[in-house]
């Protein structure tokens, strides 16, 4: 169940309705857990802005089948405002998240804010700038988690994204991928397609109404 409550209208007066930037700050009871998460619009951030219905709906499978992340070493591709990843770091895990730099103080913002009343459970959470296909080699491959919210959508990225998956997944880590599946963005075919080529692909979860897809994936032996 997503519980989400905003506390910040966007335009709370008149004269911030042709604001620059507006921000929304909203709470989320996922798994257990309050999340305060700020979106911030017409930041030059784009898709890295708000909360995806794709990311709550990977927040809550976790929450519901009991996906153990405590003491999980867990990396995010494509971050955003950083709500799977925080989730991962207040349950107990050690959480590395990623996006492209401009999105990066946006990230930091939000994983500082939700630092718990006693401290993070492990490690604090670090956040990192990777551009896919081009400079994951810096990044280890000894995670047991890859998790991936809704970053399926601009298709001359796909091949980029099977190829940093495939490094950081090459000592084993299972990735859970969540998302809208757009047809017009070739959202199926990166799942049919793409992704098989180098890992098992396991659909575990589908939401009709909003048509969001979640897949479990492990790389291929023979990778």
């Amino acid at each position: 169940m997503i519980c989400a409550e905003d506390e910040d209208d966007p335009f709370p007066v008149d004269d911030c309705l042709f604001a620059e930037t507006f921000s929304q700050d909203t709470v989320y009871s996922l798994a257990g857990q309050e999340l305060k998460i700020r979106q911030v619009f017409g930041a030059n951030l784009g898709v890295a802005a708000p909360v995806w219905e794709a990311a709550l709906h990977l927040c809550c499978y976790f929450g519901e089948q009991s996906v153990e992340l405590r003491g999980k070493r867990i990396i995010e591709l494509g971050a955003g405002t950083g709500v799977v990843g925080i989730l991962a770091a207040r349950l107990g895990a050690g959480v590395t998240l990623t996006d492209l730099p401009l999105a990066l103080p946006h990230l930091q913002a939000n994983v500082s804010a939700n630092m718990p009343s006693s401290g993070w459970p492990t490690t604090p959470p670090t956040v990192l700038p990777l551009s896919w296909g081009e400079d994951h080699m810096n990044f280890p491959s000894d995670w047991d988690l890859v998790l991936c919210a809704d970053i399926i959508y601009l298709p001359e990225t796909y091949p980029l994204l099977v190829e940093t998956l495939a490094h950081l997944c090459k000592n084993g880590a299972v990735v859970y991928l969540s998302s809208k599946m757009r047809k017009e963005h070739r959202t199926p075919a990166f799942y049919e397609e793409c992704l098989p080529s180098r890992f098992n692909v396991e659909l575990v979860h589908r939401d009709d109404k909003q048509n969001i897809n979640i897949y479990r994936a492990s790389i291929k032996k023979d990778q």
